[in-house]
């Protein structure tokens, strides 16, 4: 992953101290570099101590930052004095980059207050963010109002903000694939394609009689299907899979993974049925769990605003995300339900996933037709679910997002599936089902329910309900 690259707008209000900003710079600097990001700065002969203060410092700042446009993945403002309330709205502003902005004041000593050491910055803050208001630039701000460059709550906000820097520029630029049309029996899936490109989302299509057309031409052995064939092989035992299905989801996989590189795509939504059993011979949940586990999610049934939130999730997480039913209740407990799908988390989320029949579709497409099918019980631990949504009568994208956990409980069934627990589950089921959510919900592994939410309410303009306990 390519290193973050923030611009850095150092404030300074005249009658205090120099040194303060000079070591603050200093030090703020060096905590960037350990992080691993790179900064575009002023240097410190270009305006007085490389600071932002006046107009003529904001437009210097600013051409430095329009000339990196592209590096750029968002301004931290930070603030060892009480800053020219001006001079970091002025900069970016002017600067007009459009990406996330992070605002950090450096804490007085209450034993260092007289008039060499005193900062104000928690004054300060305030009046750079009224600023930042006034010309209607969105923010974030650290755990804590005033928190030290060089403590660890502050490095946290750091890399909290770069996840949220990463999921805004991934959003915006985001390029989808839909691999057939949506099936017949499910409206649910819906989606306004045009909301969706007017917030930077591309959907590229590709009907499922050219996928099974490219891969009908593919010999099994063609060194793409022995490629896939061993990828298959690695990611999970494929000994209770027939050689003729076994093959089909090796070309399967090798078509699509040609069409994304060709058409630069991060993530698909596929119809997985009826179509690919009665045409093909076999359950895309295997290959859909093998591409959402090497960061490429995939989404059942055409849900390709599903595939959207699988997506947030894991650029704010950096790790495989999924897509699965709210499907049961969990006997008579009003915080737990159980998820399901019929075969393609990734990995990750069960340990003792196997590959066999997909037995809810076997019941009507016949057993020989649905081998690819994932099960296992997922593993305990935390997660964050989150959920994309085009509302076509409001001309809106909506998102829910929040955090529960899977519990160690388990079932006996078939698929994959596990039982989480959501505080206040019965609310957010009212929420849902009072506002025509869809049934699907995408989940990551991880506690990143904050990132996704900074990144689509606060930046992106989507309306966000954010469920918490």
């Amino acid at each position: 992953m390519d290193r973050p690259t923030f611009g850095v707008i150092v404030g300074n209000r005249d009658f205090f101290p120099d040194r303060l900003v000079t070591e603050g710079r200093v030090e703020i600097l060096s905590v960037l570099e350990s992080l691993g990001i790179d900064v575009v700065v002023l240097d410190e002969q270009a305006t007085n101590l490389g600071a932002t203060e006046t107009w003529a410092d904001a437009q210097r700042c600013a051409d430095l930052f329009r000339a990196n446009r592209d590096r750029i993945d968002g301004i931290l403002v930070t603030l060892p004095n009480f800053g020219d309330e001006k001079g970091a709205s002025d900069t970016i502003r002017l600067a007009d980059l459009g990406v996330p902005v992070l605002v950090q004041a450096t804490p007085d000593d209450p034993k260092r207050m007289g008039l060499d050491r005193r900062r104000d910055s928690f004054c300060g803050k305030i009046s750079v963010c009224n600023n930042l208001v006034q010309n209607k630039i969105p923010f974030s701000l650290t755990t804590r109002h005033t928190v030290r460059p060089d403590s660890d709550e502050f490095r946290a906000d750091l890399r909290r903000f770069v996840a949220v820097c990463r999921t805004v520029k991934g959003l915006r630029h985001a390029r989808l694939g839909l691999v057939g049309a949506r099936p017949n029996a499910f409206r649910t899936v819906r989606f306004s394609e045009k909301l969706l490109q007017a917030a930077g989302i591309t959907v590229t299509t590709i009907d499922l009689s050219d996928v099974y057309g490219a891969a009908s031409k593919l010999a099994v052995t063609d060194a793409r299907v022995k490629a896939k064939l061993e990828q298959l092989a690695a990611y999970v035992d494929t000994n209770a899979v027939p050689e003729h299905p076994l093959h089909q989801m090796a070309r399967l996989a090798a078509v699509l993974d040609e069409w994304m590189v060709e058409y630069g795509l991060q993530a698909t939504a596929l119809q997985c049925w009826s179509s690919m059993q009665e045409n093909f011979g076999i359950n895309a949940c295997g290959v859909m769990s093998l591409m959402s586990q090497n960061l490429l999610p995939s989404a059942c049934e055409t849900d390709l605003t599903g595939a959207v939130a699988m997506y947030a999730l894991q650029l704010a997480s950096g790790r495989p995300s999924a897509l699965v039913d709210w499907n049961n209740n969990f006997g008579d407990d009003p915080n737990k339900c159980v998820f399901f799908h019929c075969g393609n988390w990734a990995k990750e989320f069960a340990s003792d996933a196997t590959i066999g029949v997909a037995e809810i579709q076997a019941t009507t497409l016949g057993r020989e037709h649905t081998y690819g099918g994932l099960s296992g019980h997922a593993n305990a631990g935390p997660i964050t679910y989150a959920r994309v949504s085009t509302d076509d009568h409001q001309g809106r994208i909506r998102a829910i997002v929040g955090e529960g956990r899977f519990t160690d409980d388990r079932l006996d069934t078939f698929g994959m599936t596990g039982v989480v627990e959501i505080p206040r589950l019965q609310d957010l089921l009212a929420y849902i089902c009072r506002n025509g959510f869809e049934h699907h919900v995408a989940m990551s592994a991880s506690r990143v329910s904050e990132v996704v939410a900074e990144a689509v309410g606060t930046y992106l303009g989507w309306d966000l309900y954010r469920h918490v306990g």
